[in-house]
């Protein structure tokens, strides 16, 4: 693929990022999340590829979608053919309630390289590169932080673990707390939680506990990016969901490696929509004008770039603002 097709990327998700900050903290999640996808949508017309999203908008919630299947870009004979996985906007909830850590994000890698996650839960582990290879999805809990904390040269106690804040963690919670873990709680967007392992400043050392499998695969191009590490298992809860997984395919014993949700080169963009640990939100500037912080990386190169960008909205006419 082009190198060039990573910057046109964080065009798409700033795109996505500043539709949805115009419903910031207003209380209408699927508002921001038609407006996320309808800036995702316009800007993916404008780039030279022949895409398929095969990680398309969040079905559990019945949000506005780039649905499953859907083709976007040029589709010219001579565009580069690539698999799309999109989240317009992760964290619709915190962006109707004004809360931090939501995000736009895409990943892309050529066709066939994107897992078509089905759209259910999975259990995961992620970790930045100084811890990956240390820890596993069959391990426990507290042979897990062990390993994190010496690969970090920490002890347990100055370990941070990263979770939703669910019923369903109750356990893995108190498993992290009689290791003696400290442990931050977030109320949605686990694919922010994970990349966050990856960087010391977030303070976050690894990401446990059960989220959306869609998510799953966005994360785990993320993490491939930076050298960390990322591992799923699919989660059943319905027999619906089984036969679902037997008509792809998917093995839902199997722990499933970063190699396995995105292989061969990857593309990662994100755009932050609210305040968080890994990303500034949106801010407008008077004017007409607004600000966005985006990263941007491939995994070929393991080339990371942070990006702020100041936006003339009165000269982007194909914004719906």
């Amino acid at each position: 693929m082009d190198r060039n097709l990573a910057l046109d990327l964080v065009r798409v998700t700033e795109a996505a990022a500043l539709g949805a900050s115009t419903h910031m903290g207003r209380g209408d999640k699927i508002a921001a999340d038609q407006a996320g996808v309808d800036g995702m949508r316009k800007m993916f017309d404008n780039l030279d590829i022949n895409g398929v999203v095969v990680i398309g908008e969040g079905e559990m919630d019945e949000a506005p979608m780039l649905y499953i299947g859907e083709e976007v870009g040029r589709r010219g004979e001579k565009s580069a053919a690539v698999d799309i996985a999109v989240d317009p906007v992760e964290g619709t909830n915190s962006v109707a309630k004004g809360l931090p850590n939501a995000i736009a994000v895409v990943a892309m890698a050529p066709r066939g390289c994107l897992l078509n996650a089905p759209d259910m839960y999975m259990d995961k582990i992620a970790v930045g590169p100084q811890a990956a290879g240390k820890v596993s999805l069959d391990a426990p809990v507290h042979e897990n932080l062990k390993a994190t904390a010496e690969a970090l040269g920490k002890s347990i106690t100055d370990l941070t673990v990263t979770m939703l804040d669910r019923p369903r963690h109750a356990e893995i919670i108190k498993q992290c707390r009689d290791a003696g873990a400290r442990i931050k709680l977030f109320q949605d967007g686990d694919v922010a939680a994970a990349l966050a392992t990856c960087f010391d400043y977030t303070g976050v050392d690894i990401m446990l506990g059960i989220g959306g499998a869609p998510e799953g695969v966005i994360a785990a191009a993320g993490l491939k990016c930076l050298g960390g590490q990322f591992e799923g298992r699919l989660i059943a809860y319905e027999d619906s969901e089984r036969e679902r997984c037997k008509d792809m395919g998917v093995d839902l014993d199997k722990v499933l490696t970063m190699d396995d949700l995105a292989k061969d080169e990857v593309y990662f963009a994100a755009t932050g929509i609210s305040d968080g640990e890994l990303l500034k939100g949106v801010t407008y500037r008077g004017n007409n004008t607004a600000r966005t912080h985006s990263v941007v990386m491939r995994s070929k190169t393991g080339t990371i770039r942070f990006i702020e960008a100041f936006h003339k909205l009165s000269m982007k006419p194909s914004y719906a603002y």
